[in-house]
C-alpha cells in the first residue's frame, strides 16, 4: 500500500523535535509488511518584509527534497501569513503542493493520502484529493480541533474536510468526543494512541540521574511549549508553596519572558530553569530524574509527555483536559487537578510526600508502542482503502 503522508509537522534540521511524534510514527508504519510512506511536509515562509522574522531565515534554507532516516520528505514552500493566514493556509498548501503530489502520483501510484494535523492539513488533504481521485483520511492531535475547529473562516473548513474524509483518527477517546461535538461522524472516527520507545523512556535509578544534573531536592519538570495553554505560570506560580522543589521548564516559546518575569517577581527566579528545546533523545534522562512531571494545560489531546513521563516512572500532575482520564487511572500514574497554583502545590506536596514506586507508574502505559501504534494504523489504512 501506497501512503502519501501530507503534514505540516515534520522534523528537520533546525527544529529536530517539531512533528517528532509524526516522524516516529511514519517510520514505523514504513516497518509494516506492504507498505511504502512519501512524506510531503509543506514549509510555510511568510512573505517580504516578514520574511526578514527571526525564524523565517532558517526555514528558507531547508532542502526541499532529502532523506530523513528511511523516509524520502518533500518539503514545497507555500505562502504562510504569520497570526492572521490561518483561514488561506490549506489553499496556499494545495496550490504548492499539487503540482509535487500530482507528478509523484504518476510515479508511484498513491492508494490514499494520509493528513497528519486536523487543520490546515485535513483540508489542503481534501484539495489533494479531489484532484489527483484518491481517498485521505485525516488525524486530530489535540490543538487542530479545540484551536481551529472554533476559528472564524477555518471551522467550517475542518467540518467539510471531516466530511469529505474516508477516514478520521483520534489521539483520545476523549479527543473523539470533542470532534463529535463540533458535528463529525462518530463513525468514521478511530481512536489511536501515540507509540511510546519502551526501550528508552524506562525506569531509571532517580538519585543518580539528579546528580547528574547537579540536583538532590525535590525535582518538578514540565515539557512543553512555553505558550499561555501549556499553563507553566501556574507551576511557576506554585513554587513559593514548594519552599524545596526545582523546577524544569523544557521546551521554548513566546511565552518565556513572560515566565521569567513571574519567576522574578515571585522570588523563585533561582529555583526556575529554562531549558529551551531539549533533544528528544534527551528526554528520558530528564523524565527520570524528575519526582514529578507537571503540564496543566488549558487544552490536549493527549500529550506525550505524559505518556513518557509515566514510562519513565514519573507520576504526573495534569488538567482534567484531553485524554488524562485514559492514563491516570491509579494513584501511582499521579493526580488530576483543577488549574491553580495551589491545587498543583497540594498534589505536588501528596505525591512528594507518599512518592509511588517507579514499576507501578510505568505499568499504566505499558501498552504503549510504535509497533502497535504502526499495527493499528496499517489496519485502519487497510479498511479505508478497502
Amino acid at each position: 500500500m501506497r501512503i502519501l503522508t501530507l503534514s505540516t509537522l515534520f522534523p528537520a534540521a533546525h527544529r529536530p523535535n517539531f512533528g517528532i511524534f509524526v516522524e516516529r510514527q511514519t517510520a514505523a508504519l514504513t516497518a509494516v509488511r506492504d507498505f511504502a510512506v512519501t512524506v510531503i511536509n509543506p514549509i510555510g515562509v511568510a512573505p517580504w518584509p516578514l520574511s526578514l522574522m527571526a525564524d523565517q531565515p532558517a526555514l528558507t534554507h531547508v532542502a526541499e527534497k532529502e532523506q530523513w532516516g528511511e523516509l524520502d520528505v518533500y518539503r514545497p514552500r507555500f505562502t504562510a501569513v504569520p497570526k492572521i493566514g490561518g483561514r488561506m493556509n490549506p489553499a496556499m498548501i494545495a496550490r504548492a503542493v499539487l503540482p509535487l503530489a500530482r507528478k509523484l502520483h504518476v510515479q508511484i501510484g498513491f492508494d490514499l493520502i494520509d493528513a497528519e494535523f486536523f487543520y490546515p492539513d485535513g483540508p489542503a488533504a481534501m484539495r489533494l484529493s479531489r484532484e489527483l481521485g484518491i481517498p485521505f483520511t485525516i488525524k486530530a492531535r489535540g490543538g487542530d480541533i479545540h484551536h481551529w475547529g472554533n476559528q472564524p473562516g477555518c471551522a467550517a473548513q475542518v467540518l467539510e474536510a471531516a466530511d469529505k474524509a474516508a477516514g478520521l483518527l483520534a489521539v483520545s477517546s476523549a479527543l473523539k468526543a470533542d470532534m463529535v461535538a463540533l458535528g463529525m461522524d462518530a463513525d468514521k472516527i478511530r481512536v489511536h494512541y501515540t507509540g511510546l520507545d519502551q526501550s528508552r523512556f524506562a525506569p531509571r535509578d532517580r538519585a543518580a540521574e539528579k546528580a547528574k544534573l547537579g540536583i538532590s531536592g525535590p525535582l518538578i519538570l514540565s515539557v512543553g511549549a512555553l505558550i499561555p495553554r501549556k499553563g507553566q505560570d501556574l507551576l511557576i506560580a506554585a513554587l513559593p508553596s514548594l519552599p524545596d522543589a526545582m523546577l524544569l521548564l523544557a521546551g521554548k516559546g513566546e511565552s518565556e519572558a513572560d515566565f521569567r518575569a513571574l519567576a522574578a517577581e515571585l522570588g523563585v527566579a533561582d529555583r526556575v530553569a529554562f531549558l529551551g528545546s531539549v533533544p528528544h533523545d534527551d528526554l528520558p534522562a530528564l523524565f527520570a530524574a524528575a519526582d514529578i512531571m507537571a503540564l496543566v494545560s488549558a487544552s490536549e489531546g493527549l500529550a506525550n509527555a505524559w505518556v513518557e513521563a509515566l514510562a519513565c516512572g514519573t507520576p504526573i500532575i495534569a488538567s482534567d483536559v484531553g485524554g488524562i482520564r485514559e492514563l491516570v487511572k491509579t494513584p501511582a500514574a499521579g493526580r488530576i487537578v483543577a488549574r491553580t497554583p495551589q491545587a498543583v502545590a497540594d498534589a505536588a506536596r501528596d505525591i512528594l510526600a507518599n512518592p509511588p514506586a517507579r514499576d507501578a507508574v510505568a505499568a499504566n502505559v505499558s501498552a504503549f508502542s510504535w509497533d502497535e501504534n504502526a499495527r493499528q494504523l496499517a489496519a485502519f489504512f487497510r479498511d479505508v482503502v478497502r
